[in-house]
């Protein structure tokens, strides 16, 4: 038999060494998947925006305290951005006080008129109540004759908003008709928040994309024993745009089918009254960036600008989704996506609509000279 090397018997000593801890193997270890997030060594073009290509309208923000805020220093954060406008859809925020939303609107006056707009919201105690329907429709009437632009629903109803009896309200409950039929009366939009992402339904195993955040935010989950199931909540709430086709509504979120969008835009042929916004969906976009690109072509009058928290530096990476044909872009979240985006290169013609040529036909009273004229 050859003999064995002196030098090579050592470096086989070390390499045992190295690969052991004990007699715990280190490729056998167990790493939790939060710890593994290694940074890339792919080395590709990046084109970093800070500043969207065209002036846009943000339509899903939140402003909790608009009634008080420094609006010339939110302003100036948004130029840095090249945001135009932006809607607070908070505007009862707090208390839900009409004295709340008449303050931040006489804000918006004083000091930014042509920069911000503000929604209305309502409250669903008392649905039960008889004439409450009217009496909230009228509340609407009133805020919007004071100047909000829209009315916000969120996704209270339809998961957890109960009446008097216990019973949940659905999204198409037929006691909030009169609320529906006034605001397309009155020509202003509806913006729904309904549902989650269907995966919050799901069970929480390794088999579930959401399960970082399930995680991270337990209160997230929704128990299928607890809930009623998502497609029932879907469901009313394009049942509820069926019922109201003179009522404009944005379905917040894309409806929770970014990651279907063959059926959301076979949902928004079908329902010409509704138009969509990209907020808090942006990773679902980016994974699939050629077919993106074709359904935002192919649906580009109903897709609107929305983020909606406000973390300015976070939309660098929705601008360089949208306008370049960037790889393996990392998104901010990792929660939401412990994948890389690419970007879906949109048309400048597709991007001037989703930026603020759809915003101009939903809210008329915006000041045109804020954009490009067309």
């Amino acid at each position: 038999m050859k003999p064995i090397h002196p030098r090579a018997f050592a470096f086989d000593v070390c390499l045992l060494a190295a690969l052991t801890l004990g007699s715990q193997p280190i490729f056998g270890q167990s790493m939790d998947f939060e710890l593994y997030d290694p940074p890339s060594t792919l080395v590709v073009p990046e084109h970093q925006v800070v500043a969207a290509r065209y002036p846009f309208v943000d339509v899903h923000n939140h402003q909790w305290s608009m009634a008080t805020q420094d609006l010339d220093a939110l302003a100036a954060e948004m130029d840095e951005l090249n945001m135009a406008v932006m809607v607070n859809l908070s505007g009862r925020s707090g208390d839900g006080s009409e004295a709340t939303l008449l303050k931040s609107l006489a804000n918006v006056k004083a000091n930014q008129p042509s920069r911000f707009l503000v929604f209305t919201n309502i409250s669903f105690e008392g649905i039960d109540d008889p004439g409450w329907g009217e009496r909230t429709a009228q509340q609407v009437r009133s805020d919007v004759a004071a100047g909000a632009a829209g009315l916000k629903i969120y996704k209270n109803l339809g998961l957890t908003t109960t009446d008097a009896s216990g019973e949940r309200v659905a999204v198409d409950d037929p006691r909030i008709d009169p609320v529906w039929a006034a605001c397309g009366e009155l020509g202003v939009p509806v913006l729904i928040h309904s549902g989650e992402p269907a995966a919050f339904w799901l069970p929480r195993d390794e088999h579930n994309e959401r399960w970082l955040e399930l995680k991270q935010k337990p209160g997230r989950y929704r128990d299928p024993a607890l809930f009623p199931s998502w497609e029932q909540v879907m469901g009313e709430h394009w049942n509820l745009f069926a019922k109201h086709p003179q009522t404009r509504f944005i379905s917040a979120h894309m409806g929770w089918l970014a990651n279907d969008l063959q059926r959301l835009g076979d949902l928004l042929d079908a329902h010409p009254n509704v138009s969509t916004e990209i907020g808090a969906v942006l990773a679902e976009l980016g994974r699939q960036p050629r077919f993106a690109h074709e359904w935002f072509v192919a649906h580009q009058d109903q897709v609107l600008f929305g983020k909606d928290t406000w973390t300015p530096e976070e939309y660098f990476v929705y601008f360089r989704c949208l306008e370049t044909d960037d790889d393996y872009i990392r998104y901010y979240r990792r929660r939401h996506a412990f994948w890389r985006l690419y970007g879906l290169d949109l048309p400048d013609a597709v991007l001037r609509k989703v930026y603020y040529g759809n915003a101009l036909r939903l809210f008329p009273q915006l000041d045109r000279s804020l954009f490009p004229q067309d």
